[in-house]
């Protein structure tokens, strides 16, 4: 995936989708817009693009429908989806995110934000985390899975099997905002019958042992956790 990428700009206002175009093309992208009322997956079709911004409140459509459509459609299903929405409800925001957005920003939103989000979603996925001896890295935690170790900056930190399978899935999903559900089921597996609130004790055990997961492990309200990018420094 490029960094500098093919962006479909899904938008209702035109004045608005004209600003993100032209802020997106400054930072150097190719924009596309499609219009107020448009089908977007026809348009999706014929160039599949590499990052889409959708607001959720289309005319004639449904916002959070064409976020699911993109998800099903094998040709889109991993494209980074950036929801715009004006939509005041934690529940419509959440639901776009159970339906596979990566991110979303809340009108009114800072032009200069919105080219910052794109580009962390493109990094996400333009740079692997995995390196070629295996190792798995995320700023100064490394993780050997072979030999089951966890090192921090240099200092082996002591975790729980359940630990170090989350601490490794978080990492493998950084930047990508996971629901509690999500977890159990790829962490725990399909036969744990236990609650969500082991989450949150397994993710309260991460912090405390490796201090830096007190800021870069965020907890998204009433939904899950997104493990953000590294900053330069911590790299």
């Amino acid at each position: 995936m490029p960094l500098v990428a093919r962006i479909l700009v899904v938008e209702d206002s035109q004045d608005i989708a004209e600003l993100l175009k032209h802020y997106l093309e400054r930072a150097g992208h190719e924009v596309a817009m499609v219009p107020a009322g448009t089908d977007v997956m026809p348009r999706v079709r014929v160039q599949v693009p590499d990052l889409v911004v959708l607001d959720l409140m289309l005319p004639g459509m449904d916002g959070l429908l064409v976020c699911q459509a993109l998800r099903h459609d094998p040709a889109t299903a991993a494209v980074p989806i950036l929801m715009v929405t004006a939509r005041g409800e934690e529940s419509d925001r959440i639901r776009g995110l159970e339906l596979g957005a990566d991110d979303y920003v809340v009108k009114p939103f800072s032009p200069k934000e919105v080219v910052a989000r794109v580009a962390a979603l493109l990094r996400r996925i333009d740079r692997p985390a995995t390196t070629a001896t295996g190792l798995l890295r995320h700023g100064p935690i490394t993780i050997d899975r072979d030999r089951h170790v966890v090192q921090v900056q240099g200092e082996a930190i002591r975790l729980t099997a359940k630990e170090f399978l989350l601490l490794q899935y978080l990492i493998e999903h950084r930047g990508r905002v996971l629901s509690r559900d999500l977890l159990l089921t790829d962490v725990w597996g399909y036969q744990y019958t236990g609650g969500t609130r082991t989450v949150d004790v397994h993710v309260r055990r991460l912090r405390e042992k490796i201090p830096l997961l007190a800021t870069a492990l965020t907890t998204i309200k009433q939904f899950g956790y997104r493990l953000e990018d590294p900053s330069p420094a911590a790299s």
